[in-house]
C-alpha cells in the first residue's frame, strides 16, 4: 500500500517518544492510525465493517479498536517485511495461541528501556533478578524478552534469571539487602508466590514486581489476597505490579495498590461492556481499550477482554476478564 511521507513509519518512531502534551498525543495517534489503516489489511477490514473512515476521525478516541482475538486467528501486522521475532500469548495445552509478528526489535527495545526510565530511573543503578523463564528457552514470551532486556541494559554481575533457582535466589536477595543495593525482582504471579512460601526474606527495599500469571498454576487470589502474601514472604511494605500483554510493545507500571501509569506514548481507555463501541468516562468501569503508539508495525489500537476503572489523571486500574461471550466486536471479521 502507498505509505504517505506524512505519516512514514520512520518519523512515527521519531514522533512516538517526543510526546509530551495531550495535542502531541493526538496527531501522533492519527498518524499511526492512517499509517495502519492504509498497510494493515485486517484493521482496515476491520474499520469498513463498523463503517469508519480515517478521513471522518479527527481525535483518538474515535479511531476503532480492533478486538486482541484476531491475533489468534488473523496475521494483525502493518508490514510486507518478515518479522525479526514473533511473540505468542500464554495459554493452556490446546489454547489458541495469539501471535504478535514484531519487525522492528530496536523500537521494542527503546520502549521498553524508555518506559523502565520513566517511573524508575536509571536502569544501571539496579541488579534485576527475574524469576520468569528464560528468553533462550522461551523465545516467543514477551515477559522473558523484556526481563532479559533490562538484565542486559543493567550491565550488573548480579543480574539473572533464577527460576527454577530460588535457593540460590533467596541468598542473593539477602546478600544483595545487606548491601543495601537497589534491587527489583520481577515475577510471575505463582512463581512468586511459591518463592514467598517456601524461601521467605525480609528485605524491606526491595522492588517486588508482579507481572500476574496464576492461572492454571495455583489457586486465583484476587489482587489484594496476592499482595498480602507476597509482602509477608519478602518483608515489604508494598508489591509493585507490571501490565502488557503480547500483543502490546509498551508496558504500564504500578507502584502499589494497583494504580497503573502508562507512558505518553500509551493511553488506557474504557468501554461500555454492552456497547464496545461506545467509550465510557473516567471513573466508570468497563472494557480495556488500548493505544501503545509504539505498535507502529502491528496494531496500536486494541480493545482487550480485561476490565477496569481509568481515573481523571489517566492512570487505571484492572478489575478481572470477560468471559468469552464479548466478542461481539470480534465477531465481525471471524464469521
Amino acid at each position: 500500500m502507498f505509505e504517505s511521507s506524512a505519516f512514514h513509519p520512520d518519523i512515527l518512531k521519531k514522533q512516538i517518544f517526543e510526546i509530551i502534551t495531550d495535542q502531541d498525543f493526538n496527531e501522533t495517534a492519527l498518524d499511526v492510525f492512517r499509517f495502519q489503516f492504509q498497510n494493515n489489511e485486517v484493521y482496515r477490514r476491520y474499520a469498513g465493517l463498523i463503517n469508519i473512515a480515517p478521513d471522518a476521525v479527527k481525535h483518538y478516541s474515535e479511531i476503532p479498536f480492533l478486538p486482541v482475538e484476531l491475533f489468534k486467528s488473523q496475521a494483525v501486522v502493518s508490514s510486507a517485511g518478515t518479522p525479526a521475532r514473533i511473540f505468542k500469548s500464554s495459554g493452556t495445552t490446546g489454547q489458541i495461541q495469539s501471535s504478535h509478528y514484531v519487525f522492528d526489535e530496536i523500537l521494542y527495545q527503546k520502549s521498553i528501556a524508555a518506559c523502565f526510565k520513566i517511573f524508575f530511573g536509571e536502569i544501571r543503578d539496579y541488579t534485576i533478578l527475574g524469576l520468569v523463564p528464560d528468553v533462550k528457552t522461551r523465545p516467543e514470551s514477551s515477559l522473558a524478552y523484556m526481563t532479559d532486556m533490562l538484565i542486559s541494559i543493567s550491565e550488573n554481575e548480579e543480574s539473572g534469571i533464577f527460576l527454577g533457582n530460588e535457593a540460590v535466589l533467596e541468598q542473593k536477595i539477602n546478600e544483595l539487602s545487606e548491601q543495601k543495593k537497589k534491587v527489583m525482582l520481577i515475577g510471575l504471579s505463582y512463581a512468586l508466590l511459591d518463592m514467598a512460601e517456601k524461601f521467605p526474606v525480609r528485605a524491606p527495599e526491595l522492588i517486588v514486581v508482579e507481572t500476574g500469571g496464576m492461572k492454571g498454576r495455583r489457586e486465583e487470589l484476587i489482587r489484594e489476597q496476592l499482595h498480602e502474601r507476597l509482602c509477608a514472604g519478602f518483608g515489604v511494605s508494598k508489591i509493585y505490579s507490571e501490565y502488557s500483554m503480547s500483543e502490546l510493545l509498551s508496558q504500564a507500571w504500578s507502584k502499589g495498590n494497583g494504580i497503573f501509569n502508562v507512558p505518553p506514548w500509551m493511553k488506557v481507555l474504557t468501554r461500555d461492556a454492552a456497547d464496545p463501541f461506545t467509550l465510557l468516562n473516567a471513573g466508570e468501569r468497563g472494557g480495556i481499550n488500548i493505544i501503545d503508539l509504539a505498535n507502529i508495525y502491528s496494531c496500536s489500537f486494541l480493545s482487550v477482554q480485561d476490565t477496569g476503572t481509568v481515573h481523571d489523571d489517566g492512570s487505571f486500574e484492572i478489575a478481572g476478564r470477560f468471559d468469552n461471550s464479548d466478542l461481539r466486536g470480534c465477531s465481525l471479521l471471524l464469521s
